[in-house]
């Protein structure tokens, strides 16, 4: 019995030195592997949920790192209060062009900073959580602009000879019920504020922050307002050359900054995944002996499918300045995000990407963070927010500033 149990641990022993070890399962070769050439500070990931209110998180989110950078302190203000002044800003505004302006939930890199200068801030928790005031965990605008919007649209195109003041009462109380009303002072970390002494204690300049656009149909080095509808405030942009629009990003991540992105997200190479790429279509569709010779026919959904099968290895388009401007006035090259660039990564290839903090919850491969390639920002870029102090001196000097 014992010469048996000797032999049978032998085998066992053997079987086990036989064994080959399991290996891990390889990543498609296709699959992006980056490597961090220069990652800023950012706050947390936060989510807009059912709003169109990427321009208010990711500008606050912009200011955020701002004040990291600066003092090294990290908060959360208040999207909610940006979002109530903001609104009713632009309900007066529509009201006085008569309703030629369109009342929408969308807003630019300009309007928290305006909010900012003129009325201040307050942080989260001086105003009831997003969505608690409707029994939902985060904002949910649908309700919220089917109240509002018939309202301000009432107002605005009254055949009346004469309107009174009334109406902003009307309407404020509609923002208070969805948003919760703007607090006149409250405490944080023990020291009582208003939101006007809250935004002078944060640190930063608020005349240090400038708009960079790219277009040919105004000069170069002059400023003006680019004409989209959610540019309603119509704050001045810088119009600089494609290059050194771009420049001006890479300079600033390189030198600690991060920059307010607004731009163009509708584009099939931007991913539900974390990843963005300015699709070279006609090179897809070049491939021939497969799915992807198919690629003009395909609906928008499973582009993107062959997107994140091709990974790395997907054709892009090098944009130009004059492609930029086409795509532009044929309606292209839309306003339809804002996010936030705070970082430079590389894949396998060595192909360059801004790392991008989103405002969609951590969703995606990279839980709230895009990688979206140069060629991708270059091409889609409506215009953006940075501190005029990240901008190379040379550039500065074209520009007057």
């Amino acid at each position: 019995m014992k010469k048996i149990l000797t032999f049978a641990l032998l085998a066992t022993f053997a079987m086990g030195a036989n064994a080959a070890p399991k290996k891990a399962a390889k990543k498609p070769s296709n699959t992006p592997v980056f490597t961090t050439v220069k990652e800023n500070p950012i706050t947390s990931i936060k989510n807009q949920n059912r709003s169109g209110t990427c321009w208010d998180y990711a500008t606050l989110a912009y200011f955020e790192s701002e004040i990291l950078k600066k003092t090294g302190k990290t908060y959360d203000l208040c999207e909610s209060f940006v979002a109530n002044k903001t609104y009713m800003d632009r309900a007066v505004q529509v009201v006085r062009l008569h309703g030629d302006l369109q009342f929408a939930q969308g807003g630019s890199t300009n309007d928290p900073l305006y909010c900012l200068k003129n009325y201040g801030i307050c942080p989260e928790g001086a105003m009831p959580f997003p969505g608690s005031l409707t029994g939902d965990s985060l904002f949910n605008f649908n309700e919220f602009f089917s109240v509002m919007s018939p309202y301000v649209d009432a107002v605005a195109k009254n055949k009346a000879s004469k309107i009174s003041g009334q109406w902003k009462k009307g309407l404020q109380g509609i923002i208070d019920a969805y948003l919760g009303a703007c607090p006149e002072t409250f405490t944080y970390e023990g020291v009582q504020y208003t939101p006007k002494s809250f935004a002078a204690s944060l640190g930063l300049n608020w005349d240090d922050y400038v708009n960079i656009t790219s277009y040919t149909h105004h000069p170069f080095y002059t400023t003006f307002a680019v004409e989209v509808q959610d540019n309603w405030r119509m704050p001045q942009s810088y119009n600089l050359p494609m290059n050194e629009m771009m420049e001006i990003i890479d300079n600033a991540v390189m030198n600690g900054y991060t920059v307010a992105w607004g731009g163009d997200v509708s584009e099939p190479g931007f991913t539900r995944q974390g990843l963005a790429y300015m699709v070279d279509g006609n090179k897809v569709q070049s491939l021939q002996g497969s799915d992807m010779a198919r690629w003009l026919g395909l609906s928008a959904a499973k582009q993107r499918n062959l997107i994140d099968s091709l990974g790395v290895n997907v054709p892009e388009v090098v944009p130009t300045q004059e492609q930029r401007q086409e795509r532009y006035d044929n309606w292209e090259l839309t306003d339809d995000h804002g996010m936030l660039i705070y970082g430079i990564a590389k894949d396998q290839n060595g192909k360059e990407y801004y790392m991008v903090k989103n405002s969609w919850g951590e969703t995606g491969a990279y839980k709230g963070i895009w990688y979206m390639t140069k060629n991708f920002i270059a091409a889609n870029t409506m215009d953006y927010m940075v501190n005029k102090n990240a901008i190379p001196a040379h550039i500065r000097k074209k520009m007057g500033i």
